[in-house]
């Protein structure tokens, strides 16, 4: 006769653990990764670096949690859960980015996902001139894939970026300068395709597909960067999670939601777990 427990372990979720900025809208950040995870079968658990008030139009504030808290978060999760994957998001100061590549270390994570989160769309800047240099040289070597959008690229390459054979050199100008896997989203060129590509370790993989007419887009990167902890949590290929992370957040944009006068990705579009095959 099967038991509860015996259920409970066919039921069994790897764990995945943000460490990112809340987001008081509800369509990124810490809030987009969670019900990521949970649509894709991960059970989401979180380390919130800072509290923003915003919405899709704009960030009106920004506060940093201290420091000591931020560590107590992630050990607490660490000390009790199986951590299969961490993600970052926004990470806003040099001292919460060598505070995260240090615990990174310390409670020995097998796969570190960096999202490097540095401008919003509205322009707010989300992480400052000084830790740009820290997630370069304490995280980026620690992580086993970085994400950036294309002007996150720019920033990380110190050059422009205006086609796809020039996004194509900086996934592998950055995968090759910090030692980690890249993909760079080129959801920014204005091109009637998104074409996003992933160097890893000396292979190139280009991902191709329709572009969404989405009313908003607020929320896509961190969406992208959590389906793809997700599903490398699953223990999916590298390649294959990148795939998946694209459509996920592709029919996320093509069934957006209405609320009020905005337009939120819709996370659950499909039936629980439709993506987590």
């Amino acid at each position: 006769m099967k038991t509860n427990l015996d259920n409970a372990k066919q039921h069994e979720w790897p764990v995945v653990l943000t460490i990112a900025g809340s987001d008081s809208g509800g369509g990124a950040g810490i809030q987009a990764d969670i019900k990521t995870f949970s649509e894709l079968s991960t059970f989401g658990t979180s380390a919130i670096t800072c509290v923003t008030a915003q919405n899709p139009d704009g960030v009106q504030g920004i506060q940093p949690v201290d420091i000591a808290i931020i560590e107590q978060q992630i050990k607490a999760v660490c000390d009790h859960f199986p951590v299969a994957v961490a993600k970052t998001g926004m990470l806003y100061s040099a001292d919460i980015v060598r505070l995260v590549a240090a615990e990174d270390l310390r409670e020995g994570i097998p796969i570190l996902v960096v999202d490097p989160v540095m401008v919003a769309a509205s322009g707010a800047r989300l992480l400052q001139a000084d830790a740009i240099e820290a997630v370069k040289k304490e995280l980026l070597p620690q992580a086993r894939v970085v994400t950036p959008n294309l002007h996150e690229a720019e920033i990380l390459c110190g050059h422009s970026i205006s086609s796809v054979d020039e996004l194509r050199a900086a996934a592998q100008e950055i995968g090759d300068r910090f030692d980690v896997a890249c993909v760079v989203k080129g959801g920014h060129l204005t091109m009637d395709r998104v074409i996003d590509v992933l160097y890893d370790e000396g292979e190139e993989y280009i991902f191709e597909g329709p572009r969404v007419k989405a009313a908003q887009t607020h929320g896509a990167g961190c969406t992208f960067s959590a389906a793809l902890s997700a599903y490398l949590a699953r223990k999916e290929l590298m390649h294959d999670a990148v795939r998946k992370a694209q459509q996920f957040v592709h029919h996320a944009l093509a069934n957006a939601l209405t609320i009020g006068r905005h337009h939120p990705l819709h996370f659950r579009w499909g039936s629980s777990g439709s993506f987590a095959g």
